[in-house]
């Protein structure tokens, strides 16, 4: 009998389906994201009245006080139903500025879900909870801020109602940020925290105005979603430059990577958005909270409406020659919005389930070939190397002869015995791709998990890595 049992057992296993693929873990993942849910945190939000940076941060009922410390009790609700798997807090520093003409306590209030095996790779989503009318100082009037940016909050709330369910090998950061409108200052916040902390941040995903789908000129648009990114990283672009201007990199920044990365990403989805790549650090002559963290060298981008409505934003409530202007609930889109968290939801997933990004370099100036290097990432078991044309938007995969083209040169510890690549021990993996030319060609590498996640492309150019760049000792830039 036990025999008979144990042979059974054996079909049974041998004959059991794969597991599903990271594609469909993800779909399954996202599917709970609720307009019901994202709808009632913005009504919610709206009831505060005013969220003005300037406002009261000690009314229990209106004003920006109010607004966070919801926000706070609904983290905590939500770790309380995992059992306690988020760790609350807040971060907080004073500012003042031009719109900010007396000291003013600037409050960011997070929840930290931490990575079983990497906890100290991050990617953080945000959206800021402050609102503002048609003149800036003016923190007592109605400011309902009900999409610019409640519809980010909402998505930030949701990711974490949704994505606390499961457990990821990195860390996720959910975040609402204060004093946006005021001048970045929440964002200026938490990129100092992250760097406090020594995060080493994958990716931002800042969410602002992400809820309408109608624009002022009649214009709707519901299937599309923008990803802004710089080109060039802002940070160390002075020491960059001149190996930037020889060898390339304009268009490969590390969060330019991330807006390709968002648009497969929907893609293979098949959430009903197309993500539209707008390749500027923000909307013309605009800015949003993911710039601070640029500015230190974390890879950041903003994700945004495909048509913004501006009767709608940052007006006075009111009704000029039957035309209604104001930040109202019933001009959100909610199909739309539970579209975009969606596409959050699944890129922070998929970003905290992947190894970090390696750092690619290349060689092949005056060759035929081409060769490319990086060192071995922890927690990666396999990685996919990519090429593009240098007048080509996105990543192919690279394929020559049919092959995969990496070889892991990896040293011998004193037994001499041969460390396994993904521990961390090996020395640069080596990609030889014969008879390509290096000039008509960008590349990049990704790293992969051993249940097939896949982190962004690194590009092999100068800043291209996503860690913050660090100028190499004078000697060495000769």
């Amino acid at each position: 009998m036990k025999r008979t049992i144990f042979a059974l057992s054996s079909v049974m296993l041998i004959g059991a389906a794969p597991p599903p693929s990271p594609d469909a873990r993800l779909r399954a993942i996202i599917a709970p994201a609720s307009p019901v849910r994202l709808r009632q945190t913005i009504e919610t939000l709206v009831s505060f009245g005013t969220r003005h940076t300037l406002s009261s941060q000690t009314d229990p009922k209106r004003g920006i006080g109010a607004a966070f410390n919801w926000a706070e009790a609904e983290f905590n609700r939500t770790s309380a139903a995992c059992g306690n798997c988020l760790a609350v807090a807040r971060t907080s520093d004073t500012f003042t500025g031009d719109r900010l003409p007396a000291p003013t306590r600037i409050t960011d209030v997070f929840a930290i879900q931490r990575g079983t095996e990497r906890p100290n790779d991050v990617v953080i989503i945000q959206g800021h909870i402050d609102s503002r009318v048609t003149d800036p100082m003016n923190a007592t009037s109605d400011a309902p801020g009900a999409n610019d940016d409640g519809s980010g909050v909402a998505a930030v709330l949701e990711a974490a109602r949704v994505l606390s369910k499961h457990k990821f090998s990195g860390t996720i950061v959910y975040a609402t940020l204060m004093g946006e409108e005021q001048g970045l200052y929440g964002g200026k916040v938490l990129a100092a925290y992250a760097k406090a902390q020594g995060w080493n941040v994958v990716a931002v995903l800042n969410n602002d105005i992400i809820g309408n789908s109608c624009s002022s000129d009649g214009v709707c648009d519901s299937t599309h979603a923008r990803v802004l990114s710089e080109g060039p990283r802002s940070q160390g672009q002075d020491d960059l430059a001149a190996a930037t201007h020889s060898l390339g990199g304009e268009n490969d920044s590390p969060s330019r990577n991330i807006s390709r990365y968002l648009d497969s990403l929907a893609d293979r989805l098949r959430i009903g958005l197309d993500v539209r790549q707008i390749w500027r650090t923000d909307r013309f002559g605009r800015g949003g909270d993911h710039i601070p963290f640029l500015e230190l060298g974390f890879p950041a981008a903003r994700i945004s409406v495909a048509v913004e409505n501006y009767d709608w934003q940052h007006q006075d409530l009111r009704t000029e020659n039957g035309k209604r202007y104001g930040d109202t609930i019933d001009h959100v889109d909610f199909a739309y919005l539970a579209k975009m968290t969606k596409l959050n939801i699944a890129a922070l997933a998929a970003i905290a389930s992947a190894p970090p990004p390696p750092e690619p370099k290349v060689e092949g100036a005056v060759s035929t070939d081409t060769t490319v290097t990086w060192a071995d990432v922890g927690g990666a078991t396999n990685y996919r190397m990519y090429m593009r044309r240098t007048d080509a938007a996105n990543w192919e995969r690279a394929s020559y002869n049919g092959h995969f083209f990496a070889t892991p040169l990896c040293m011998f510890d004193t037994n001499e015995r041969r460390k396994k690549p993904g521990d961390g021990t090996c020395l640069p993996f080596k990609a030889t791709l014969d008879h390509i030319r290096v000039d008509d060609w960008v590349f990049g590498v990704s790293s992969v998990s051993k249940d097939g996640f896949e982190s962004p492309v690194a590009s092999a150019v100068p800043g291209g890595a996503f860690k913050p760049y660090v100028a190499p000792p004078k000697d060495e830039k000769k």
